[in-house]
C-alpha cells in the first residue's frame, strides 16, 4: 500500500495551475477565480493531498511560523541594504503563505536560549539561518530544534542539506578578468571575513582570475564587508602598495569605502586606480564615480531560501541553488 504524501507541484500539475494558486487556495486567500479554486479542490480531493502546515494548525489551533535567524544583534543591521533585500524576498513568499515570520536575532547567549525555546516548544515549523560564521553555536540550536533548516550561504566545515547560495567564486573571477581586459595588471583585493563561506568563495576567486592570468595575488588586506573596513583597507594597500591600479572589493559597502578614501588622497577613479564591488545593492549606483560591482541576486536569495522551507514544511524534497552573478560595468572601472 503506498501512503505517500501528494506533493504540492503534484496537485497544481493535477489542477493546470500555478504552485502559488495552490497555496492561496489551501490558505483561502482572496484573488483567485471561481474556476482555479474549483480545479484546485478537485485535484485535492483525487490525490488526497492534506498540507502538513494545515493539518499541524487544526491539530493545535495555532497558524504555523517560520524563523529568520541571523547571527546579530547590531542594530546598525536593518540600515544594511543586503539584509533589507534578503527580508523582502522573504516576505513576498510568506504573504502567499498563512504561515507567520518570526525574526530572531542570535548573536548572544540570551538570544540563542530564545530561539531553542521556540523550537522546542514547537512554536514554529522551520528555521532559516543567515550570515553566520563558521563555528557559530546557532548551527548546533538549529540543527537540535528538530524542523526542517534552510542555510543562507554554505559552510566552510559543514554540508547543510538544504542551502540557497550565490556563485561569489565565478562572480570575483569575472570582476578580476574583467579588470585584466582593461589594461590593469596590479591588481590588489579587500577580502571578506574569511571565516565566512562568502569571504572565502570571493577571495578564492580573486585569486584564481589573477593565477589564470600569471599575475600576483600578493596584494591583499581583510575586511569585515562593513564599509568602515574598507576605509581602512583601501589605506593600508595604497601604503603597502603604491602602485597598485585595480582593487577588487568584496561587497560594496566596503567599495563604498574605498571610494572615500581614494577621492580624499587624490588618486582619480578610475585613470589611476579602478574598483569593483560585490553585491549590486543600491548603494553602488550612488558612489562616485558610480560603482562596477558583481550582482548578487540578493532579493531572489531571500525568496528560494523561503520557498525551500515552505516545501520542506509541506514534506517535499527541494535540491538546493547555487544562484547565478553577472558583473555590472559602471564608471568606476
Amino acid at each position: 500500500m503506498n501512503n505517500r504524501q501528494p506533493t504540492l507541484d503534484e496537485v497544481a500539475k493535477l489542477a493546470g495551475v500555478s504552485r502559488g494558486t495552490v497555496s492561496r487556495v489551501m490558505n483561502n486567500r482572496q484573488h483567485v477565480s471561481a474556476k482555479a479554486r474549483r480545479a484546485v479542490e478537485l485535484a485535492v480531493k483525487e490525490l488526497g493531498y492534506v498540507p502538513n502546515v494545515a493539518a499541524r494548525s487544526l491539530a493545535t489551533q495555532r497558524r504555523g511560523a517560520v524563523v529568520l535567524a541571523i547571527s546579530s544583534d547590531d542594530p546598525a543591521l536593518f540600515a544594511n541594504l543586503f539584509f533589507a533585500e534578503v527580508i523582502s524576498g522573504v516576505n513576498a513568499v510568506m504573504e502567499e503563505t498563512e504561515l507567520e515570520l518570526l525574526l530572531v536575532l542570535a548573536a548572544s547567549e540570551r538570544g540563542r536560549e530564545r530561539l531553542a525555546r521556540l523550537l522546542q516548544s514547537r512554536g514554529a515549523d522551520g528555521v532559516m539561518l543567515l550570515a553566520l560564521r563558521e563555528n557559530d553555536p546557532l548551527y548546533k540550536v538549529a540543527e537540535q530544534g528538530g524542523v526542517p533548516v534552510v542555510h543562507g550561504g554554505r559552510s566552510l566545515v559543514r554540508s547543510p542539506k538544504w542551502y540557497v547560495d550565490a556563485d561569489n567564486r565565478g562572480g570575483a573571477r569575472r570582476a578580476v578578468e574583467y579588470l585584466i581586459s582593461t589594461g590593469r595588471s596590479r591588481i590588489a583585493t579587500v577580502t571578506g571575513p574569511l571565516d565566512m563561506h562568502v569571504g572565502v568563495d570571493r577571495y578564492l576567486g580573486y585569486r584564481e582570475g589573477l593565477a589564470l592570468a600569471g599575475l600576483s595575488d600578493e596584494r591583499v588586506v581583510h575586511g569585515d564587508f562593513g564599509e568602515s573596513s574598507g576605509a581602512a583597507g583601501m589605506a593600508r594597500l595604497l601604503d603597502e602598495h603604491p602602485d597598485l591600479d585595480a582593487v577588487f572589493v568584496a561587497s560594496d559597502a566596503m567599495a563604498a569605502g574605498a571610494l572615500r578614501v581614494l577621492r580624499d588622497l587624490g588618486r582619480a577613479v578610475p585613470e589611476e586606480v579602478a574598483v569593483v564591488g560585490f553585491n549590486d545593492i543600491v548603494t553602488a549606483q550612488q558612489t562616485q564615480p558610480a560603482l562596477t560591482t558583481v550582482r548578487q541576486p540578493i532579493e531572489a536569495l531571500g525568496r528560494e531560501m523561503t520557498r525551500m522551507l515552505v516545501r520542506l514544511i509541506e514534506g517535499e524534497q527541494p535540491t538546493s541553488l547555487i544562484l547565478p552573478t553577472e558583473l555590472v560595468i559602471r564608471d568606476s572601472a
